[in-house]
């Protein structure tokens, strides 16, 4: 059986590409950090929205690799988490990460975040 977990990364993951292709963006998705990094390398995204709980290596350790390699660009990267604690945020921007955004995310709002990154 699946882990509980790894099932809400899943629909987090789906609900937040579905947000953005509804909104006219084109989602590129990665299941685990190390693909992350792999995908950011080849596709050279406009913005990466970063999950810090990934399988494999987590989205702090991707956003390093991210910005030590050619893939960097200044790509903004956002740090993701429904796992927020106090000193998250600032290990997130220490690692790389252009902002961070806790979930659930607000279908509301977050297109507008984006947006704001994308300027």
């Amino acid at each position: 059986m699946r882990s509980r977990r790894r099932i809400d990364n899943e629909t987090n993951r789906y609900l937040s590409a579905l947000i953005l292709k509804e909104e006219g963006f084109e989602v590129i998705e990665a299941v685990t950090g190390e693909e992350g990094v792999e995908k950011a390398g080849k596709e050279h995204p406009d913005l990466i929205l970063m999950d810090i709980q990934l399988p494999g290596i987590d989205g702090l350790e991707a956003t390093r690799r991210i910005r030590a390699s050619s893939a960097d660009r200044k790509v903004p990267i956002i740090a993701l988490t429904s796992y927020a604690m106090t000193g998250d945020r600032e290990r997130a921007l220490a690692a790389g990460c252009t902002g961070y955004f806790e979930k659930p995310i607000n279908p509301d709002t977050i297109i507008d975040e984006i947006r704001r990154f994308l300027k």
